[in-house]
């Protein structure tokens, strides 16, 4: 008797086989191009008794031609997909339009009650150099295993920054990496790469000069076109600590030995501009075009650095629609040259804006989900339709589709589809070092007459905020968490502007910060008591975390 029913076990496992390599061929599997039907597929035992064979909808799945199919699609989804991070801020709200998404993050931001976040508990570790440092812990701690393993395999996981070993680590864990290669996105990351891409692509730069620079007297030599004032950028760097402004040889002294160490710096005529945002995701398709976003940049209520980003807002008739078409236009023709590079997916564009010419000029590429995300996901157009990382899903998850681009981003143009938001990202901007005792908690908060800021409720949806004398906050640093020079405190989002006509910041913003900066408390180092080992180094300063 056991032989035989060993005989029928291995009959049902070829015929198995042979059936999964038919529809392989066929439909192809979820999250991978269509294969040959030479695939070769290990099933054991325990797979075929239990039922657990990693056969997605996708086998059976027609094409998706419109937004309606791509919703559906999404609300079914099998497949269990991560957001592994620091925080879920980027990507906050996925969660409530992709069935089996959560997120998997370092710092507990709404103490445990998000029902779609997971925080392992503190283990040991080596301090933290980059968010790539917390990536990797994550992966390699156990409950984060656990958890993985406990949902089932053939999982997928997104990042907003990642490393090859990361890449390594989702390997070992069976995860696949819905994003082009850390090798690719280090590659496009790279600021001097973005001028050229740019130039392919027939868009502009503000005029520069791409070269090594080891003294003074060469700069001036290489820029004399390029007028007195300059800005220089190294190849890589964020909110604004590798952007230096040059305007005499003093100016010079305090940044050149960081500049010249680098191989190659962009140097560029200083303009008088303003900063803007958009993000798009390059498919098969085309690209898709999000609105152009204000940028907040500089504000030393908000950061220390000078140039470093700190906020966004959304509105309608942000900018003229000349410009506003332009950059559309830009962003798409970016795109189509970002894929013929081998990327696709998710991008951000930074465009500068020249208030003396209304030129527009591209800044930097973030070949990634960035700190605007946030602000596109949850526009009016991504409620009518879908947010834009759903198409960066949708682009990585193995699925036909046949989506009319340019019908789509004429839509979300539309400025009825675009309605007016504002986040604030506030750093700790003083040059000093706490140990915080009391920190706001993530949730609803109202801005009263007298400008005061206090706690209405706890809430995970910035759709709860009602108008503009109400925000939500998301706390990043908390109670037991160290403040130094630079590190994030909380990100504030509100309806309507908060910024002037004259892209300075308004009354309404200038409360909001006062306010919650106002609810953290802190002791010295010397009067903590039991304090824990810092994650991170407390002289270094902060790094990119959203």
């Amino acid at each position: 008797m056991k032989t035989i029913l060993i005989d029928i076990l291995e009959l049902v496992k070829k015929q198995t086989c042979l059936f999964i390599q038919a529809t392989v061929k066929q439909f192809g599997a979820i999250g991978q191009p269509t294969v040959d039907a030479s695939i070769s597929l290990r099933l054991n035992d325990t797979d075929l008794v239990a039922g657990k064979l990693d056969i997605r909808r996708n086998q059976n799945m027609k094409k998706l031609r419109n937004i309606s199919d791509i919703r559906r699609y999404f609300h079914r989804n099998e497949t269990p997909i991560y957001f592994i991070s620091a925080t879920n801020f980027n990507l906050l709200g996925i969660s409530e339009w992709v069935r089996n998404f959560r997120y998997i993050n370092y710092i507990d931001c709404f103490d445990g009650r998000h029902p779609n976040v997971r925080i392992p508990q503190e283990q040991p570790h080596r301090e933290f150099e980059g968010i790539e440092d917390i990536n990797n812990y994550l992966l390699e701690h156990k409950e984060v295993i656990d958890y993985i393993e406990h949902r089932g395999s053939g999982g997928k996981a997104v990042f907003l920054m990642f490393d090859h070993e990361t890449e390594r680590l989702c390997k070992e864990l069976g995860l696949d990496i819905w994003f082009p290669s850390a090798e690719l996105r280090q590659r496009m990351d790279d600021k001097i790469e973005t001028v050229r891409i740019g130039n392919s692509a027939g868009v502009p730069s503000v005029p520069n000069v791409l070269a090594k620079v080891e003294s003074y007297e060469q700069l001036r030599e290489i820029s004399k076109e390029l007028g007195q004032h300059l800005v220089l950028q190294s190849a890589f760097g964020d909110s604004g600590k590798t952007t230096y402004f040059i305007s005499d040889e003093d100016d010079w002294n305090k940044c050149s030995g960081e500049v010249s160490n680098e191989p190659e710096t962009k140097i560029m005529k200083r303009v008088n501009c303003r900063g803007a945002a958009i993000e798009a995701c390059t498919t098969k398709c085309g690209t898709i075009v999000g609105p152009l976003m204000t940028e907040l940049v500089g504000f030393k209520e908000l950061t220390p650095y000078k140039g470093g980003w700190c906020g966004n807002e959304i509105f309608a008739d942000a900018f003229t629609q000349e410009i506003r078409d332009e950059a559309r236009n830009y962003t798409f023709a970016f795109g189509e040259a970002l894929r013929k590079e081998g990327y696709r997916g998710y991008f951000e564009l930074d465009f500068l804006i020249d208030l003396d010419t209304d030129e527009l000029y591209l800044g930097e590429l973030n070949p990634r989900v960035t700190g605007a995300s946030s602000m596109t996901n949850h526009a009016a157009f991504a409620h009518a339709d879908a947010p834009l990382f759903l198409f960066h899903l949708l682009e990585f998850c193995g699925v036909d589709f046949d989506i009319d681009i340019e019908e789509l981003n004429e839509r979300w143009s539309d400025p009825d589809n675009i309605d007016s938001w504002s986040q604030l990202v506030i750093k700790h901007v003083d040059d000093s070092v706490d140990y915080i005792t009391t920190a706001p908690d993530s949730g609803i908060w109202r801005l009263q007459d007298d400008d005061s800021v206090t706690f209405t409720r706890f809430d995970y949806h910035r759709r709860a905020v009602e108008d503009e004398q109400h925000g939500f906050y998301l706390r990043i640093s908390g109670k037991g968490d160290y403040r130094y020079k630079g590190a994030d405190l909380g990100i504030l989002i509100t309806r309507g502007r908060l910024m002037t006509e004259n892209f300075e910041l308004n009354d309404r913003a200038h409360a909001w910060i006062n306010g919650m900066v106002g609810h953290y408390r802190g002791v010295s180092l010397e009067e903590a008591q039991n304090a824990p080992t810092p994650p991170v180094s407390l002289d270094a300063g902060a790094f990119k975390i959203l």
